[in-house]
């Protein structure tokens, strides 16, 4: 399946609404001036955390108090947990980070994602002993208008680490729900929109546009340079 043009689909700003009983959003924000926030293992799984922790109805304390607790468990971010909010792929890259998310309400949304970026902020500012924010700007989603673009969006959040050069197979990333998706058909059956529906399916759907997403990425970054 050829991909439409990523950088018209992914990259429009403060776009979104509602596809069957819920509202599917591309997320993604940025940290300040490329700043390598998830440079190191710590750091990533914080975030991580973060994002699994506050999809939950019943996250009513900090994570930082949640994790102290004798029965805090990290759960696996394509499992359930509550009726917030569910997770449908993501990707942490060394200066930013990708969600593919839904909810009933727009507002849940919105509560979720300053929730993850105000906790790690706190985070890591304690951590490093800074000041000041840490985003480069509001975080940016986009709408999913159809499943044929949900698994564009999928796909081009996964590919993210081949994108940038970091990797050569997406699966060699750890940060990411790709070698989830791929390595047990259990998450793909349990989530109807991937309609792609084995492993093996989705792996070369994802891999067969390694090269051409690095091309988009070469003429997006062309065309901004000569703005």
């Amino acid at each position: 399946t050829n991909a439409p043009p990523s950088f018209i689909i992914l990259y429009m700003k403060h776009v979104q609404i509602q596809y069957g009983n819920e509202y599917f959003m591309h997320v993604c924000n940025k940290s300040i001036s490329n700043y390598q926030i998830y440079s190191k293992t710590s750091n990533a799984y914080r975030f991580l955390q973060a994002v699994d922790y506050y999809r939950s109805p019943q996250s009513g304390v900090s994570l930082t108090k949640a994790i102290d607790r004798p029965d805090y468990k990290m759960c696996n971010l394509l499992l359930p947990r509550g009726e917030n909010i569910k997770i449908y792929a993501y990707c942490i890259m060394p200066d930013h980070y990708h969600l593919l998310i839904s909810s009933k309400s727009k507002e849940q949304i919105s509560k979720y994602i300053n929730n993850i970026e105000n906790s790690f902020t706190r985070y890591l500012n304690v951590k490093s002993n800074r000041k000041g924010p840490l985003w480069q700007s509001p975080y940016r989603h986009s709408l999913i208008v159809d499943t044929k673009v949900f698994l564009h969006v999928s796909r081009y959040i996964h590919l993210n680490p081949t994108t940038s050069y970091l990797t050569e197979k997406p699966d060699e990333w750890r940060f990411s729900s790709y070698r989830d998706l791929i390595s047990d058909s259990t998450y793909l059956r349990s989530m109807p929109q991937y309609t792609i529906q084995t492993t093996s399916a989705y792996k070369k759907f994802v891999e067969s546009n390694i090269d051409r997403q690095r091309e988009l990425r070469k003429i997006k970054k062309a065309l901004l340079d000569h703005e």
